[in-house]
């Protein structure tokens, strides 16, 4: 998993309440296990019409907005199901960080296994986030995790909380598996001792 210390690029407003893990990526994109090639479904319904071209209205298909590696969204993001695909889906679309005053649990929790950050805000930074987002391209924010501190396009300065653990998971690129082997030395060795002890097993 890659390491996540300081994000700067182009973040989308997406002020809709209630985006759901189905509207993050669709029921019927979901036969695959691999992690990438969802992201050209992200948002499949709101991004393309019936004949599959793109909607010129949905944000990340306006021209200032095809490279966000950043969403400032409307509260509860990613209810719904407890699918994984969803964040699979933004990080393959290059989505990096979510912003938002909540989010559905499992979703919340499936970011940081894949190496995206969702932030947690109140109402009112999260406005300020999402009027700066809505400049357009030449708006870049800043996340840096190792600060907890998000920097608006004109210098204004956000401090978010993020639980200890996740934030040592995400700074090192660790998921499940990374953490696992971390300790590896004392697997080994519980191995060996094991062994010795009872060769029958």
């Amino acid at each position: 998993m890659d390491k996540f210390t300081t994000l700067t690029g182009i973040a989308a407003p997406m002020p809709l309440v209630n985006i759901d893990t189905d509207m993050i990526i669709p029921k019927q994109f979901l036969k695959t296990i691999k992690r990438s090639g969802l992201g050209v479904h992200a948002f499949d319904e709101m991004r393309y019409d019936d004949n599959g071209n793109e909607n010129p209205d949905f944000v990340l298909n306006k021209p200032q907005y095809r490279k966000a590696e950043i969403i400032v969204a409307g509260d509860n993001f990613g209810c719904g199901s407890s699918r994984e695909h969803a964040p699979w889906a933004l990080a393959d679309f290059g989505i990096k960080a979510v912003i938002s005053t909540s989010f559905a649990d499992i979703f919340f929790n499936n970011c940081f296994k894949n190496g995206m950050l969702p932030i947690r805000l109140p109402q009112e930074q999260v406005d300020i986030l999402m009027k700066d987002a809505e400049r357009g391209a030449n708006a870049r924010m800043t996340v840096d995790l190792e600060k907890q501190e998000i920097t608006t396009s004109d210098g204004q300065v956000i401090r978010f909380d993020i639980d200890p653990f996740k934030k040592h998971c995400l700074i090192n690129g660790l998921d499940d598996i990374g953490l696992t082997l971390e300790k590896v030395g004392s697997i080994d060795s519980f191995e060996t001792t094991a062994a010795q002890s009872r060769p029958w097993v």
